[in-house]
């Protein structure tokens, strides 16, 4: 796995915080990572944007955002609404591959959710991994209302022929509610793929140190670390 699309089922899901566990946790594996942020809207051109906060958290990775617009909006209304030319998925498969051939591990994160539109073509994250033929990384909530989205989202990559490689717990909370335990169960079935990680809630607000040490543990093997899901499920689950 060269390359591994990140998205989440919505928006504040945790998928920027979960990229900088997936880049942390393939750093202390010995793997050089790029980390490839596609659209970055809601941040002015002096403020840090969400590679930047993966740089803070994982540490030696190399950062690449293919274009800011100033409105917290989709990307293609960013876009447009700031006059500015969008990105399109050509574009994000072309940067990925490139950067693919001078690293271990490349990490392409997306906006919200994965159809969010990032062209008046109404091009998506979606397109550009079907360009790269690279897996997708789903990252869902923890409680109430995540089977629908996690599921509409599995259903979107199966009729496009992607791989899913997984779904991450983007946040877990301390005290979790009976439906959230349920999802435990319930979200690998729905999703059609192994859950292969929970990261805490609050994880982002941890030194960059202290991340970067426990980052291994909130991910499974496939994503280089040392989370066991059956553990967590008899921990955890209803």
């Amino acid at each position: 796995m060269t390359v591994l699309v990140i998205t989440g089922t919505g928006t504040e899901v945790g998928k920027t915080v979960t990229t900088a566990a997936v880049a942390a946790t393939a750093l202390a594996a010995g793997r050089t990572v790029a980390v490839l942020k596609a659209a970055q809207t809601g941040v002015r051109p002096d403020e840090p944007g969400d590679a930047a906060e993966v740089a803070r958290l994982a540490g030696a990775v190399s950062t690449t955002e293919l274009a800011r617009y100033p409105d917290p909006l989709a990307p293609a209304t960013a876009a447009r609404r700031a006059g500015r030319a969008p990105v399109r998925p050509w574009e994000i498969a072309e940067a990925a591959a490139k950067l693919a051939t001078e690293h271990d591990l490349v990490l392409v994160e997306g906006a919200g959710g994965l159809l969010v539109r990032f062209d008046a073509d109404g091009g998506t994250l979606a397109d550009a991994a079907v360009r790269l033929g690279a897996p997708v990384l789903v990252v869902a909530t923890a409680g109430l209302g995540t089977l629908n989205t996690t599921e509409l989202t599995a259903r979107e990559l199966a009729s496009r022929g992607l791989e899913s490689a997984g779904v991450v717990i983007g946040s877990w909370p301390d005290s979790p509610d009976l439906a959230t335990r349920c999802n435990v169960t319930d979200l690998p079935e729905v999703a059609g793929a192994p859950l292969l990680g929970a990261l805490p809630a609050g994880a982002g607000a941890l030194s960059p140190a202290d991340f970067r040490a426990a980052a291994p543990t909130w991910l499974a093997p496939r994503l280089n670390g040392t989370w066991d899901a059956a553990e967590f499920g008899a921990r955890e689950a209803l």
